[in-house]
């Protein structure tokens, strides 16, 4: 528990210090502080998969998403069906890479990458589609400094997190096999 409140304050300071940061260097990061240091703290509690695993993840579908981005501005309508097929292209390539790694690589890691930079960039693009190459390093380089203040201040948390519901499923008198997080993949053998 008293982990759980240090990690929870320093998540608090962390998200100050990217605002702060942000005011500091002229960055607009007070639009994105909240958002990254969230996803980034998700990254970071999940104790699902190696810590590597799980950012290699975020990182894959943060760029899938990016990807996305430039498809719509460069090929794709700026309508509702443009928006529809990226947004399947990402999916499906996330889903893909899932698949391909036997899910070494997490699905969800990569759909909080996706939440990054659709969440840190989706209003500026839909402003201004045809300054994509301006203004999306600038969303990215935000979130991902962000994100990787939120994932510092928990990371040292997860065993925590795994060892706290271990021992909850213990004295709940559940099998310790329920605990196993390859059990829970979206994507198994048996699904498959």
């Amino acid at each position: 528990m008293r982990k759980n409140v240090v990690g929870g304050f320093i998540l608090a300071v962390m998200t100050a210090v990217v605002i702060g940061l942000g005011n500091l260097f002229g960055l607009d990061l007070q639009h994105v502080a909240l958002l990254g240091t969230a996803l980034g703290a998700v990254i970071g509690l999940v104790p699902d998969r190696a810590p590597w695993e799980r950012v290699v993840g975020f990182l894959a579908g943060f760029a899938f998403a990016w990807i996305g981005f430039a498809l719509r501005a460069a090929l794709l309508p700026d309508t509702d069906a443009g928006v529809a097929v990226a947004a399947i292209i990402v999916l499906v390539a996330c889903m893909a890479v899932s698949v391909a790694t036997a899910t070494r690589l997490p699905l969800w890691a990569m759909l909080v990458g996706v939440a990054a930079i659709v969440g840190a960039y989706e209003d500026t693009y839909s402003n201004a589609p045809s300054l994509f190459l301006h203004e999306s390093p600038t969303a990215a380089t935000n979130v991902l400094l962000a994100v990787a203040l939120g994932y510092l201040a928990t990371a040292f948390l997860g065993a925590s997190v795994f060892a706290n519901r271990a021992h909850e499923t213990a004295a709940n008198g559940t099998s310790a096999s329920e605990l196993d997080p390859a059990q829970d993949d979206l994507v198994s053998e048996k699904t498959l």
